[in-house]
């Protein structure tokens, strides 16, 4: 979207404010747009396609990658080669093209070639007659973000919509190669598939990869440089056997050691229970793409067919949101990257491509992150419940809008509050569809079915899926229960979603509670070690007023140690007698010296909503929520 960035809360969640919103293909080849007098002209035909990327040392230092381009022509005709302006998956318009730089033409023996721009993404090429052309640009790799290319000294990441160009009006089905030059001794990791070196043996510093067609080719990114690369091995009997999943993370060192065995660890676990949904394992191996920076202020993911990169501060390393976002991305390639809305298949990468589904593909996909971890023994049933009401409390901090009115707007980022709202709503609105299903089937169906009907049903017969059928699928699940009214209500209506009367089915209770709360004014993050840091001060709050910065790390306030998991709890109870204006001590350490300041307590109502499990719950509402957590129904 670049992606959202996921909630990373500390033990002090319970006073800060927000901390960042929550956490973000394949089926028929994409074409591109054809020559008209809103795009550009057709493109003359090319063939025997290869790309290649230079990232050196000496590029290192311009933050810049080299790019060319080469491929054979049949005589004179212009050929007009164009870059995408979006990556899927980021829906936004990113106009790639305002990153090149140098961009020049030439023939097979070296000389200098006419060109001019059509568009401005698109270039003009005027072979001199039959034979090979090769172009050539630099990128300026400068970005920090999953959907572009980001440099360091010793590192790159690269998005294959940021530097190949293809032809107009041509079609996306022609295979290609892309070779990759860097240093001996660095390293190269992407999901596309290596190509046979001569002699079998691989050329130091010199990577050669093909892909079938241009979709699989931008959907592959790459990290280049020195990294920490390893894998393991994920047993996945119910969905294709094993399967090799690959971490790549960048710093050098960033992730090592009981860090590095823990991230290891969750993705044996979550990745099983994502498979079982569909019955099979769309890929041989998986890479998970990891950046750290201190410069990135929260966690976010990037999918991929058979990769994903994530952007994380270091203060996210050992937080709880990291194998939830694993979950998350890696469910997509089988949601979005394979089953996904008709409005998506195929794609064309110059415009944007709006659909009122995307509800379904991310926060459907948000609420099986939430099922792999509880399935696969990362988080336990009180995990569960945690997140599902951290997801209530965030749709109730939002303006009311409809799920699919949020899932159109992505594409401007509206400003007022219900920005990504189609992920924490779309997952509660997965749950709630769960339940109805499973209570109407006696829990022997579940919105498993429906993923996977519509899995075989659409994306296995190149097609993508519309309102009309993912409706029809959910009502066949319920044994041909209408959920018209719901859908008008909670889907394509701004009505508070029903959890009083829904999740009672599941041997869940859903709480609403008023309480007096102080509110300090800022939002933290925990680190490596556990203190809690100050990443955002609120203008006009409490703590700024005390003269906290950002970059504090905040030790106690009122003398409740802020580390403390039941701070929240210790703190409300400790002055929720308290006066309006009452000063109270607060000690953070700035610059590896303690500091002791005084803070006036401010008060706000806040109606605080949650699930709990429900101890009296009927014996078949048991078996509903045995079955959700356990991935689980009665045949």
């Amino acid at each position: 979207m670049p992606r959202p960035s996921s909630p990373v809360r500390s033990a002090a969640a319970a006073v800060t404010l927000i901390l960042l919103s929550a956490v973000a293909s394949r089926g028929a080849v994409a074409q591109p747009r054809r020559g008209t007098a809103e795009g550009a002209p057709a493109s003359a035909p090319i063939t025997d396609v290869r790309y290649e990327v230079t990232f050196d040392a000496a590029a290192a230092r311009e933050r810049t990658l080299h790019v060319a381009m080469s491929f054979a022509v049949a005589g004179r005709e212009p050929v007009v080669l164009s870059l995408p302006a979006w990556t899927p998956g980021a829906y936004e318009i990113s106009n790639f093209s305002r990153w090149v730089r140098g961009f020049g033409a030439k023939d097979e023996r070296g000389q200098a070639l006419e060109w001019d721009k059509v568009d401005q993404d698109s270039w003009r090429v005027r072979p001199g007659g039959r034979g090979r052309v090769t172009v050539a640009f630099d990128y300026l790799a400068d970005t920090l973000d999953n959907a572009m290319s980001w440099t360091r000294r010793d590192f790159a990441l690269f998005n294959g919509t940021n530097l190949f160009p293809y032809a107009e009006g041509r079609g996306l089905d022609f295979a290609s190669s892309v070779t990759v030059r860097t240093e001996a001794g660095w390293l190269a990791a992407t999901g596309m598939q290596p190509a046979t070196a001569a002699g079998g043996a691989a050329t130091p510093g010199r990577f050669t990869y093909t892909a079938a067609n241009y979709h699989d080719l931008v959907d592959m990114p790459f990290f280049v440089g020195s990294f920490d690369l390893d894998s393991v091995r994920v047993s996945m009997p119910s969905a294709g056997g094993q399967r090799w999943v690959r971490l790549a993370t960048y710093p050098v060192g960033s992730v090592e050691g009981t860090r590095r065995a823990a991230a290891l660890r969750w993705l044996e676990r979550v990745i099983p229970p994502e498979a079982a949904v569909f019955g099979e394992t769309p890929w041989q191996t998986y890479t998970v793409m990891q950046i750290a920076d201190s410069a990135y202020g929260g966690a976010s993911g990037l999918e991929h067919q058979n990769s994903h990169v994530d952007i994380i501060t270091p203060l996210a390393l050992d937080n709880p949101v990291l194998p939830s976002l694993y979950a998350h991305e890696i469910f997509h390639s089988w949601n979005v990257k394979r089953l996904r809305p008709a409005e998506l298949v195929p794609y064309r990468y110059d415009a944007p491509q709006p659909t009122a589904l995307l509800w379904i593909s991310e926060g459907v996909t948000d609420y099986y992150a939430d099922l792999a971890e509880v399935r696969g023994g990362v988080v336990d049933s009180a995990g569960f419940v945690r997140l599902t009401s951290g997801k209530i409390e965030e749709v109730a901090a939002a303006p009311p809008t409809a799920l699919e009115d949020a899932s159109l707007s992505t594409w401007v980022h509206p400003t007022d509050g219900s920005d990504y709202l189609y992920y924490p709503k779309g997952s509660l609105v997965g749950l709630l569809l769960d339940v109805m299903i499973r209570d109407a089937s006696d829990n022997r169906r579940s919105l498993d079915d429906v993923m996977r009907e519509l899995y075989a049903s659409t994306y296995q017969k190149g097609q993508g899926f519309t309102n009309e059928q993912w409706w029809a699928a959910v009502s066949r699940a319920a044994g041909g229960r209408s959920f018209g009214d719901f859908y008008r209500r909670y889907v394509d209506g701004r009505e508070e979603l029903p959890y009083a009367t829904v999740l009672p089915l599941a041997g869940m209770r859903f709480v609403a509670d008023t309480i007096r709360e102080p509110r300090l004014g800022v939002a933290t993050l925990p680190d490596s070690t556990g203190n809690v840091v100050v990443t955002q001060v609120v203008p006009g709050g409490a703590l700024e007023a005390a003269g906290v910065r950002e970059g504090d790390q905040l030790v106690s306030i009122g003398e409740v140690a802020v580390t403390d998991e039941n701070f929240g709890t210790r703190f409300r109870a400790k002055y929720a007698a308290a006066k309006e204006g009452t000063r109270i001590p607060l000690t953070v350490r700035r610059d590896d010296r303690p500091l002791t300041l005084s803070v006036a307590l401010a008060f706000a109502p806040r109606v605080t909503r949650r699930v709990e499990m429900d101890a009296r719950a009927s014996a078949k509402a048991v078996r509903v929520r045995n079955g959700i957590l356990k991935g689980m129904v009665e045949r």
